[in-house]
């Protein structure tokens, strides 16, 4: 399993070797039906479980792209990770998640 981590660093371990950028990409479309129910908590207040899960679920998935992609370069771990969302499409239907962060070789210090 690679290690992915959002700081420039891993405690205990010492960079080794930089393998290069990589990303992770998921673009999904939104179930009418969430949108549906989105809108009607947006007049009454609460949270959008749908649309929540959507976004949890599109994350997880771009994270585990960029990890296999640096798993495909040799890498160990990803640092520096960074996670932006989009909405994409005439009628912003479509959701956009990309991971990206620094595919790195790692060694235990000491």
């Amino acid at each position: 399993m690679i290690l992915v981590t959002t700081t420039p660093s891993i405690d205990g371990y010492v960079i080794t070797n930089y393998r290069g950028i990589v990303f992770g990409e998921v673009v999904a479309g939104v179930n009418m039906f969430k949108d549906i129910g989105a809108s009607f908590r947006n007049m009454f207040g609460g949270r959008s479980q749908g649309y929540e899960e959507e976004l949890t679920n599109a994350r997880n998935e771009a994270i585990a792209e960029m990890q296999q992609r640096a798993e495909a370069l040799g890498a160990q771990a990803v640092v520096g990770v960074d996670i932006d969302y989009e909405v994409l499409g005439a009628d912003g239907s479509m959701l956009m998640v990309t991971a990206s962060g620094t595919a790195v070789n790692i060694a235990r210090q000491g």
